[in-house]
């Protein structure tokens, strides 16, 4: 099966939407699954798919984008950011591995110098550096430079395992109060939650963003920060999830953006277009339960139930769509890359109590 990867590019504009929109067309080179901006943060976080040559298209195209419309000399937002494609993340979806996420990341920054003259640091797996330290202007480019980019700045690129962006709004607390708190949930040797990067941001209206990046999820989930805030007595407002999440990790902030209800929906979507090309009337049919099955898949609730469904169906679909001769190697990698990330969600609760039907799923999926 094609390998199959995720990356998440944070770009340094959340306010222009036209420059928003070049940035998105951009990307679509590979599955687009989701958009989201932020005028506060001033930046927009796109979250793709797809299998290695259409990924690197995609982040090259967007890329160039950014460094043609985003000029950092001018840009002003409460995020941390380093360049105007400000971080690159490569992700493995289904059974990819971390190890060819780092190679595809080094591929990608080297590109992006040859290419784009645009300097890149290296983070994440095996590597030195942390994002803190380039920010901070505490590292060198490892590919270009040393000097950065006179408009477009720098790069960061690296693998990653999955992780979840979740943001809270905190009532009634001053920054100096909210600091105070995102120290003892931020992961420290000392203590905190594991796998919990905190930080603060004063937000427009004078609101206090708890703003978090949990990167071990079979560790903490945003359900786990919500219990531990409300244990410390924090007044607590709207969440939100940055991008999609992990079903194995969602909660009622994810309804809807559930990053696996997306992957099977583009890969629905895509065995529409093909049906309707063959244009007889069987597959006219098939084409138009595609496309509402898209939709539904697209927007997923976060619950066992639904997870439990979804998975059932994005399993379904692949053997349905080989025989109506729509199936090509991307659905069917997007669609077992669903059907798996939903399997791995559903708790053991919910596989006892429908032992029959998990039984089944685990049956298609062996």
């Amino acid at each position: 099966m094609v390998e199959l990867y995720e990356s998440v590019p944070n770009f340094s504009e959340g306010r222009d939407i036209l420059v928003r929109g070049e940035l998105v067309r951009a990307a679509q080179k590979a599955y687009w699954l989701d958009e989201d901006a932020d005028p506060d943060h001033n930046r927009t976080v796109v979250t793709l798919a797809g299998p290695r040559p259409k990924l690197m298209d995609a982040l090259l195209a967007a890329v160039a984008e950014a460094v043609e419309k985003i000029d950092m000399r001018r840009h002003r937002g409460v995020h941390p950011r380093t360049g105007a494609a400000d971080v690159i993340p490569i992700v493995p979806l289904g059974r990819t591995s971390l190890e060819s996420c780092r190679d595809l990341a080094h591929e990608v920054a080297h590109r992006i110098w040859e290419e784009l003259k645009v300097p890149v640091f290296y983070y994440g797996l095996g590597e030195s550096k942390r994002l803190v330290d380039i920010r901070s202007g505490r590292a060198t480019p490892d590919v270009g430079g040393p000097l950065l980019h006179p408009t477009a700045g720098g790069a960061c690129v690296g693998a990653r395992p999955a992780l979840v962006a979740f943001n809270v709004i905190l009532y009634d607390t001053d920054l100096v109060t909210a600091r105070a708190l995102a120290r003892t949930v931020r992961e420290t040797s000392s203590g905190g939650l594991r796998g919990v990067q905190a930080l603060v941001f004063q937000l427009t209206g004078g609101r206090v963003q708890l703003s978090m990046n949990l990167f071990r999820l079979d560790e903490t989930k945003p359900d786990d920060v919500i219990a531990e805030l409300e244990r410390r007595g924090a007044s607590l407002g709207a969440q939100e999830v940055v991008g999609l999440c992990p079903a194995l990790a969602a909660n009622a902030a994810a309804d809807g953006r559930v990053l696996e209800g997306r992957l099977a929906a583009v890969a629905a979507g895509r065995a529409s277009r093909r049906a309707e090309e063959l244009a007889d009337g069987e597959h006219r049919a098939l084409a138009r339960r595609l496309r509402e099955t898209s939709g539904a898949l697209m927007r997923v609730g976060a619950g066992q139930d639904a997870f439990l469904a979804a998975a059932e169906q994005s399993a379904a679909l692949i053997p349905v769509l080989r025989a109506g001769g729509v199936l090509d190697d991307d659905a069917e990698a997007l669609l077992d890359a669903a059907a798996r990330g939903f399997r791995a969600a559903i708790s053991t609760a919910t596989a006892a109590l429908y032992r029959a039907r998990v039984e089944a799923l685990d049956a298609r999926l062996a």
